[in-house]
């Protein structure tokens, strides 16, 4: 029988526990597929902490790539031996064998390997949304991203590079700061957020960003709102230190009539058009060259609580897959 990371209660790594399970035949409009890789991201933190509650007993992960083994009925566009990479809501992904609705499956070009896949689906598509949809960044626009070492700041640093902004990165160490740079950031800012705001406010003539992408949240929140120039925008899309406290509409009028946003993913691409639309530009994007999916580290399936602990201890840059 296929194995798969499993939890029966909210807690520390300690909980997921690696278990056989029984995977079926795929039903109408679903598909079975093998993962060959698995992405890692906060959001499996989250569910496993229990500060997105999950019901329990739960799988954990969000995005993985892999080959369809079998299609149910009323699936069209696929077929067995596929290569497809997907991110989907309901967490499983931490798992040899997952049946999945095929309409949340994207084809693989060729080009991209199962790896790059399954680390470019949450993340990238979390860059393509925020870059291109939430503020669509545009050439001259001054931009802050927080964590511009990881997963997600590694591919918008990129991005936002690749669109003609001027990015500004924030990360956590020297060594960070040289991963940063190589993702496209002109200015790389090391360290607490004391002097974030004066940094950012110098290295802008005053000005200030357009927009801040934010997702350490607790820690960072107000130190990014006053990076921002007046009428800019605060995307706060992470809580990586915790969850942002509660905060009064005042305080965005008093710092210059901000817009304030808490966008997530699959809101976005709740559709299947809507999927395919940001799917293809990400591909297009990579294929072109502009933007590389730089896999920091990776680590066998069954041992994803090394995994967990070094993520949660800020010890993986760029992004992380899990082999099955």
């Amino acid at each position: 029988m296929p194995k798969a990371i499993r939890i029966y209660k909210h807690g520390g790594p300690e909980v997921m526990r690696w278990e056989e399970v029984k995977v079926g035949e795929p039903g109408p409009g679903e598909a079975r597929v093998r993962h060959t890789a698995i992405g890692l991201n906060f959001i499996d933190v989250y569910d496993r902490t229990g500060l997105y509650p999950l019901d329990l007993p739960s799988g954990l992960g969000r995005e993985a790539a892999g080959v369809i083994e079998a299609v149910g009925p009323k699936v069209r566009g696929l077929k067995r031996g596929d290569r497809v990479a997907y991110t989907y809501p309901i967490a499983g992904a931490y798992s040899e064998v997952r049946i999945c609705p095929s309409e949340r499956l994207v084809k693989v070009p060729a080009g991209i390997t199962d790896e790059q896949a399954a680390a470019m689906m949450l993340k990238g598509l979390t860059a393509q949304y925020l870059l291109r949809q939430t503020y669509r960044v545009k050439s001259g626009d001054a931009v802050l991203i927080h964590s511009a070492a990881g997963g997600v700041g590694s591919i918008a640093a990129q991005w936002a590079r690749h669109l003609g902004a001027k990015v500004i990165g924030v990360v956590g160490s020297t060594e960070k700061a040289k991963l940063a740079k190589r993702n496209g950031c002109h200015h790389v800012i090391v360290g607490g957020t004391d002097q974030l705001a004066a940094t950012v406010k110098s290295l802008t003539a005053g000005a200030g960003v357009h927009v801040v992408y934010d997702s350490v949240g607790k820690d960072t929140f107000f130190a990014s709102l006053d990076c921002l120039r007046p009428l800019g925008m605060m995307v706060s899309f992470g809580n990586s230190s915790g969850p942002v406290p509660a905060v009064a509409p005042l305080e965005l009028g008093r710092r210059g009539s901000l817009f304030l946003t808490r966008p997530s993913l699959f809101n976005y691409v709740a559709t299947r058009p809507a999927l395919e639309r940001a799917a293809r530009e990400l591909f297009n994007v990579v294929k072109r060259g502009a933007l590389k999916i730089r896999i920091g580290q990776s680590y066998p399936l069954e041992d994803v609580a090394t995994a967990h602990r070094d993520l949660e201890a800020r010890r993986t840059t760029g992004s992380t897959v899990l082999i099955p």
